[in-house]
């Protein structure tokens, strides 16, 4: 009897070691890859990046390439300006390295979602920093001064100028360099890469628009002095002169008046906003309406930064030569 009990007790005691050998094994596994790492060691995944605008996501793949996962919260079908975060939108916050904004006043929903996701850790880089911004614009020619969007800093729709998006991508790659530093080269060679593409389509966005005599526009809300000034276009109207607000009959009876007595003939309308008002300006005083995208993936074939430019650019080039 004695010595089965010794026998038993002998075999629990194996049984045991087993188990905290397992158990000890699971625990290990388990454990993050990175966790004996010193801080800014290669990340085991890729950076998660969340961005408000379209634009920003198109800008942060081409630095980030693989090593990053990048999320926008905005699709590009909606207005920067009236944009109602999702609850989903907070989830991707809480589970992000960095945020990319594009900062002064434009996306003013943002802060509460930062405020409330519980990520202490997020670094939040505001892309716009360093950018000279159009605090005021008058229309050319001797029009009425419009009202642009009112914020305090400036007009916020500072990528529309290639220029200042060359601005924009530096602070992204920083920013993944500092989060990253194993792939600071790559970041950097992606980045030199990238603003090569864009000097080469602005020079030939520049030779297009060469022999383009009449560059007066209206346009629908005040999106468009960056990009204006960058190509040479004049905006002597606007439809909406503040955004998020309708324009009074009073207005709308003005600028009609003020495209048949200057003969403009192009308003510029926008995808993410109501296209009643500008067909209606159109049918009244004979202008052609064209559609032009602020933000990538607004209309088929402008999901990039660069494809948006260039429909942009030559959609109204075309509109003004025909109308």
């Amino acid at each position: 009897m004695c010595g089965v009990t010794v026998a038993a007790m002998h075999a629990r005691r194996m049984a045991l070691a087993a188990i905290l050998a397992l158990t000890a094994g699971a625990f290990f596994s388990r454990m993050p890859a990175q966790a004996a790492e010193p801080p800014g060691a290669r990340p085991a995944t890729p950076l998660n990046v969340v961005v408000t605008i379209p634009v920003l996501k198109d800008l942060a793949g081409r630095v980030g390439g693989s090593h990053v996962k990048v999320v926008s919260l905005m699709s590009g079908l909606e207005s920067e300006h009236t944009y109602s975060p999702k609850p989903s939108d907070l989830v991707e916050i809480r589970n992000a390295r960095v945020l990319l904004e594009v900062g002064v006043g434009l996306e003013v929903w943002v802060s509460s979602l930062v405020k409330n996701s519980g990520n202490p850790g997020l670094l939040v880089v505001t892309t716009s920093r360093g950018i000279a911004l159009i605090r005021e614009h008058e229309p050319q020619g001797g029009a009425t001064p419009m009202l642009q969007d009112r914020h305090r800093s400036g007009n916020p729709h500072v990528w529309l100028d290639p220029e200042n998006a060359k601005i924009m991508m530096r602070h992204i790659t920083e920013a993944f360099i500092t989060l990253d530093p194993d792939h600071a080269s790559e970041y950097r060679r992606n980045q030199a890469d990238y603003l090569l593409q864009l000097d080469q389509l602005q020079r030939e966005l520049v030779e297009r628009l060469r022999h383009l005599a009449d560059r007066r526009i209206v346009v629908y809300h005040p999106a468009w002095p960056y990009f204006a000034r960058r190509f040479g276009f004049r905006i002597v109207g606007e439809i909406v002169t503040q955004a998020g607000a309708e324009p009074s009959a009073r207005h709308l009876q003005a600028l009609i008046s003020r495209i048949r007595e200057d003969r403009l003939r192009v308003i510029v309308s926008e995808p993410q906003m109501n296209q009643k008002i500008p067909e209606a300006l159109a049918r009244e005083t004979g202008a052609r309406v064209v559609v032009l995208t602020p933000l990538p993936g607004g209309v088929a074939g402008t999901e990039t930064y660069l494809d948006m430019l260039r429909y942009n650019v030559l959609q109204l080039a075309q509109a003004l030569e025909a109308a």
